[in-house]
């Protein structure tokens, strides 16, 4: 068993940053591959960025002009830094770990806001 907890989000002004991050916690060696997704109003949850196993990274939709991620295994936390924010970044982001026997696992989300 796994336990995700997000933190971080919050309401930030267009061109304004954040960080999020996901604590996680129990049988932490069975992870494999973390991700960060969202989900804005009324549309389907979509993958933002990725960190494997192997520590390759990856991003969706060019992100990685605005979004850093990174996993700290010494606090057993992912981050997710987010800058130059826009409106249409606005949603609720999710943790999603994938463990090896394969079980997905999710926090219970963050919601960012990014409105003037």
């Amino acid at each position: 068993q796994l336990r995700l907890v997000e933190s971080g989000g919050g309401l930030v002004q267009p061109g304004g940053s954040l960080r999020l991050s996901c604590k996680y916690s129990g049988n932490i060696f069975s992870i494999n591959n973390m991700n960060w997704y969202r989900q804005a109003p009324g549309k389907e949850r979509k993958l933002v960025a990725l960190i494997t196993g192997s520590g390759n990274i990856r991003y969706v939709d060019h992100l990685e002009d605005r979004f850093t991620v990174w996993r700290d295994k010494d606090e057993n936390t992912m981050y997710l830094q987010m800058i130059n924010l826009k409106p249409e970044d606005t949603a609720v982001y999710y943790c999603n770990a994938e463990t090896i026997p394969f079980q997905a696992y999710w926090g219970q989300g963050t919601q960012v806001t990014v409105s003037s």
